[in-house]
């Protein structure tokens, strides 16, 4: 278990909330290790004894057919291609209801078909945390959480472990798999593929709206090149 993990959920402890939720936002580029950094947080509580669940803002992202619909197919994962108003509905059921004893519903995103999955949705118990990761956790979030971590590193780094994700993904893809359309390229082109995903997509989203919610943040976690933790810095208060 990383450093970081441990750091960040001490600093969780301190913001726990009687008889509510408490809120843990990590945010950050694509392919910066959000998720891996927020699964390992949620289990260090737990060892603790601090109830905890993760939840993606993946699965507030419109349909696709909705985004093709909207003429957003290109514009996924920017702050107008999610749901913004369940986001926050689903932050603010959670974190304010005194004693809630229901589950809260949140939809469910496929990684392997990109896109939501029709007629299903995942429960969230009530818990003592909720560790919500995404690209926009912060700045999509304002005003509902307790704690605000933004994870970085140069994006020299971001966009290379973005390209050996892809990779990565499209080798992994099961039959039916958003990916296999990318199966039949050379190693060279699926490079050059993953790049233009990168570079067309990810990079201005990253320079126009993922980048500067790090001035929401209450922690900044620095990445290193191996994928360690360079740094776990406290940069102030939401």
């Amino acid at each position: 278990m990383s450093d970081a993990a441990a750091a960040l959920a001490e600093r969780t402890r301190s913001r726990l909330r009687p008889d509510a939720t408490a809120v843990v936002a990590v945010a950050g580029p694509v392919a910066v290790g959000k998720s891996t950094l927020a699964v390992q947080v949620a289990e260090v509580l737990r060892d603790g004894g601090v109830s905890t669940e993760v939840v993606s803002t993946d699965g507030f992202l419109l349909t696709f057919a909705e985004l093709d619909a909207r003429g957003l197919v290109m514009r996924k994962g920017f702050p107008e291609s999610y749901d913004v108003e369940a986001l926050r509905a689903f932050l603010a059921e959670v974190r304010d209801t005194v004693r809630r004893a229901h589950d809260v519903t949140v939809p469910v995103y496929s990684h392997e078909t990109y896109d939501i999955l029709p007629d299903e949705s995942r429960a969230v118990p009530p818990t003592d945390v909720v560790v919500l990761e995404g690209v926009n956790a912060l700045s999509a979030t304002e005003g509902l959480v307790d704690l605000g971590v933004y994870v970085d590193a140069p994006r020299s780094l971001i966009e290379t472990w973005y390209v050996e994700r892809f990779v990565r993904l499209v080798d992994e893809a099961a039959p039916g798999s958003f990916y296999t359309r990318f199966a039949a390229l050379a190693p060279e082109a699926l490079v050059e593929a993953a790049l233009g995903v990168y570079r067309s997509i990810n990079l201005p989203n990253l320079v126009e709206h993922i980048g500067p919610s790090r001035a929401l943040a209450d922690v900044v976690v620095e990445k290193r090149a191996d994928h360690g933790i360079g740094d776990v810095r406290d940069v102030g208060r939401r």
